[in-house]
């Protein structure tokens, strides 16, 4: 098997070189924010699950805000601005406000690098067909000056030989869109983590806010 694959990237000319160079750099790329991520996720649940959730529950704001405070997590940053502002006796709006505001700064850093996979894996489909037309353009014109009994066999030759930069191409294209799919499921799925704990947040202080009245 390793020894088709070598065989096959061979036979496949130079354009084979730039498109595996793509494909590792689109691979090294998946596999950092896939860990990233992941890391962000944990540290996300320990910090909501364990610091700031606990003593929101308890309306502790000040505990919850310490716990936001010491943690260096994208959902602490994000709740922790809210929260600032519910200390400060703010409106509803307010507080809503500057959560979407840290939001808006943890975003970026959870997208950053994935938007490059689809830029690579159409890249690496492009660098294939470059590679095909080329190979068929030095095909046929080593085919003209070919002895005629021969062209038939060199040129199918040579078009399969150039044919294999396209397949490759589509070989690494495919992978890295796939990848470039689940990151951004995976982001998604942190941002609405993030609108269910703010929406958490908010309901909390409109039931703060009823509770007064009630009793009234």
């Amino acid at each position: 098997m390793l020894d088709t694959v070598i065989r096959f990237f061979q036979e496949g000319g130079p354009f084979m070189y730039p498109i595996a160079i793509v494909l590792a750099l689109g691979l090294a790329i998946t596999l950092e924010r896939f860990l990233y991520l992941g890391a962000v996720r944990r540290r996300n649940r320990m910090a909501f699950e364990r610091g700031i959730l606990p003593a929101l529950q308890k309306r502790d704001y000040q505990r919850a805000m310490k716990a936001a405070s010491s943690s260096d997590s994208a959902i602490a940053s994000v709740l922790g601005a809210g929260i600032a502002r519910l200390i400060n006796n703010s409106r509803r709006e307010d507080i809503e406000y500057a959560m979407e505001e840290g939001l808006m700064e943890v975003l970026p850093r959870l997208e950053k690098r994935t938007q490059y996979l689809a830029t690579l894996a159409n890249i690496a489909t492009l660098l294939g067909l470059l590679g095909t037309i080329i190979g068929l353009i030095a095909a046929f014109t080593a085919v003209a000056a070919a002895d005629p009994a021969q062209k038939a066999s060199l040129l199918s030759e040579s078009i399969s030989v150039a044919m294999n930069t396209t397949a490759f191409g589509l070989m690494s294209a495919i992978p890295l869109l796939l990848f470039h799919a689940v990151l951004q499921t995976r982001t998604n799925e942190i941002v609405d983590s993030f609108e269910m704990a703010g929406v958490k947040l908010l309901n909390m202080v409109s039931e703060s806010a009823n509770r007064p009245a009630a009793a009234a």
